[in-house]
């Protein structure tokens, strides 16, 4: 089992900035990747921001590049999601997410599709002003 516990969210302005991280516990050696997801009210969760755990390779969705940038402290077991240029539209529940095991996704859109996750967190909320 993995437990991942969210933290960093909050309140702020348009053009502000926040940092997200999330720490792992638990059987997390054979980790594949992990990501961020969010959801907004009345909206269905989407992928933010994923980085596989060997070799380090990151994915982004389209409306976040140049914004957000992802990065993981394997020897703490941790993940951040450092969010610059923030927006109203970025205003949601953001999710931590992994994948542990034998994995091998085919296209760039698995590692942003939260179908494919099996362990997640309870989620942090981020709410910008305009």
């Amino acid at each position: 089992q993995v437990q991942l516990e969210e933290s960093g969210g909050g309140s702020v302005q348009a053009g502000g900035s926040l940092r997200l991280s999330c720490a792992a516990s638990g059987d997390t050696l054979g980790s594949y990747c992990m990501g961020w997801f969010r959801e907004a009210p009345g909206k269905e969760r989407e992928g933010v921001a994923a980085r596989r755990t060997a070799g380090g390779m990151t994915y982004y969705a389209d409306f976040v590049k140049g914004r957000f940038t992802i990065s993981q402290d394997n020897a703490k077991n941790m993940l951040y999601l450092q969010m610059n240029s923030l927006k109203p539209e970025d205003t949601g529940m953001y999710y931590c997410a992994q994948v542990v095991g034998q994995s091998v996704f085919r296209w760039y859109r698995d590692y942003l599709s939260p179908y494919k996750y099996k362990y997640w967190g309870q989620g942090t909320q981020v709410t910008v002003s305009s």
